[in-house]
């Protein structure tokens, strides 16, 4: 997806139970302008590039192969530490997002699935059987 600086994106997931959530995220204009490393793709802007394998090129460079799951776009090059580091730094941001939005759908599954077994209760559809 696509940003211009100072927008939004709204991802919007759809539960189970026919509900949706939606997860929103501002982007903030420098926030954008400084983001730009090996994470993003130069073929569609995407922040999703990925190593898809890596080696030590010496004592301070690292060789590269970094794949981006939008477009498809792929690259080798040797990289400095530094911006293997940014990358990295990138990668845990997003599995903490990941993680968090993981959270939040866990959330909104258990509460419409504890909603779903108060109803039956209430309505006597709860055998022992069931157990």
């Amino acid at each position: 997806m696509n940003q211009k600086p100072g927008q939004h994106s709204v991802r919007r997931i759809l539960l189970p139970s026919g509900r949706s959530i939606e997860v929103v995220r501002f982007h903030d204009a420098e926030e954008t302008a400084h983001r730009r490393g090996l994470h993003m793709c130069p073929e569609c802007e995407s922040d999703l590039v990925q190593p898809v394998d890596w080696s030590e090129a010496s004592e301070d460079q690292w060789e590269l192969l970094l794949n981006c799951p939008n477009c498809g776009w792929y690259e080798e090059g040797v990289f400095s530490q530094d911006q293997v580091q940014n990358l990295e730094e990138r990668l845990d941001e997003g599995l903490e997002d990941m993680l968090h939005d993981l959270q939040r759908l866990t959330h909104a599954n258990m509460t419409d699935q504890i909603e779903r077994f108060v109803t039956a209760l209430e309505a006597d559809l709860i055998l022992p059987e069931d157990f």
